[in-house]
């Protein structure tokens, strides 16, 4: 198998260059078909039965699910085909450079998926392929979902279900080391979901603020509110970032969620704020806690005002860390060892963002980030470490080979 991945670098760096030459923006949908094609390409020659799930029904093109029947336990490995650069984007092309190569998705995930789609190549030369028993399934929208999250994720829950261990390809984590960027294993990634808050306050001449029968007026109520979910929620492994605010006589949130409109004066109390932001946490009891104490705040509102939160209910679940997940990473760590590389460590989740895998963590064991080695995500910065893509490929062969022909 290493022979394999050594052999066929060059045929992977190609088809790599291809898929991110190709645009799959999260909201393009004829982009994302398009490199579920190329992907279908590269499987069914090694024997999988492709098939694509339409998602237009949620705003999104789709996702690519290949199987693989055999014996032994059921993996099911997890990517995605779109990125965050839609068409307009001026981030369009690969380019390389040595061996670090830059381009819209080359690591998040196309890089990941070309590490998977080579181990796949080198187990099938190998012969461990053959009576493994594999699903590969590639989102179509892990960077911006489809609505309502219930079906854009329901067929990827049911495979969770129906899988015995679960790997994801999204790009492997690093830590300054010594000597160098040493390998992180990852077995917990943490939650994301938003909250918009809303406060409301009677309009009134500035010069009557603090007065009785004015108030605080809705900006002031809005700032205690969110200073005291920046005092009182603090805790290990969770985060909470006020990303849009806005206030004013009047404040319009867009439809979509992204975009403030204020308009008002500064000789009048605000009639009405607004915030944004999200929450991030490691386990599904440390985020109705949270969410609990911010109710609890919004609740006792100052003088002159009322408030509300929502919390959405289409965020990403957590992946929260399991004896299952710490069992997979000492499984991988038995590969190092035998390929002769360090031990790699368990990342601190609060270094890893929220992803497709954290929706089927609650029913099969998981390990994430067995795509390639980059900086720069989610920017005109985004490069890849090309040499890691076949030390993750041979990483991947190997244990998927020995995960595979385990008996349930």
């Amino acid at each position: 198998m290493i022979a394999t991945v050594d052999a066929e670098q060059a045929r992977t760096l190609a088809m790599l260059e291809t898929w991110v030459n190709q645009n799959s923006g999260s909201q393009n949908i004829p982009g994302v078909t398009k490199v579920g094609e190329m992907v279908r390409g590269e499987l069914e020659p090694l024997g999988f039965k492709v098939e694509w799930i339409d998602m237009r029904a949620t705003g999104r093109a789709g996702h690519l699910v290949a199987r693989h029947p055999g014996k032994g336990r059921k993996l099911l490995l997890i990517g995605h085909l779109d990125t965050v650069f839609e068409p307009d984007s001026p981030f369009q092309r690969f380019t390389r450079n040595g061996d670090r190569a830059t381009g819209p998705g080359i690591e998040d995930d196309k890089g990941g998926v070309a590490v998977m789609v080579a181990a796949l190549r080198a187990m099938h030369a190998a012969g461990t392929l053959k009576n493994a028993d594999i699903t590969v399934f590639l989102t179509g929208d892990e960077e911006d979902s489809g609505n309502p999250i219930e079906v854009a994720r329901r067929d990827l829950i049911a495979a969770g279900k129906a899988a015995d261990i679960a790997l994801d390809f999204e790009g492997l984590s690093q830590e300054d080391g010594p000597n160098g960027p040493l390998d992180m294993g990852s077995i917990a990634r943490r939650s994301s979901g938003s909250w918009t808050l809303t406060v409301k306050s009677k309009p009134a001449h500035s010069s009557g603020i603090f007065q009785q029968g004015v108030g605080f007026g809705a900006a002031y109520e809005l700032a205690r509110i969110l200073d005291a979910f920046r005092r009182e929620l603090r805790e290990d492994k969770l985060s909470y970032n006020v990303g849009l605010i806005g206030s004013g006589q009047t404040t319009v949130l867009d439809e979509g969620k992204i975009r403030l409109e204020a308009t008002g004066k500064t000789n009048i109390v605000p009639a009405i704020a607004v915030a944004r932001g999200d929450l991030r946490a490691l386990t599904q009891d440390q985020i109705d806690r949270t969410q609990a104490k911010m109710r609890a705040i919004v609740a006792t509102p100052l003088a002159g005002a009322t408030a509300e939160i929502v919390f959405d209910t289409d965020g990403y679940p957590p992946m929260a860390p399991t004896a299952g997940n710490q069992a997979l990473l000492a499984r991988l760590n038995g590969v190092n060892r035998d390929m002769g590389l360090p031990e790699m460590g368990a990342l601190d989740p609060v270094k890893r963002g929220a992803g497709d895998i954290s929706f089927v963590a609650a029913d099969v064991d998981g390990l994430v980030g067995l795509g390639a080695a980059s900086e720069g995500a989610h920017t005109d910065r985004e490069t890849i470490d090309i040499p890691s893509i076949w030390r993750q490929a041979k990483r991947a062969a190997i244990l998927m080979s020995r995960l595979a022909r385990e008996r349930r």
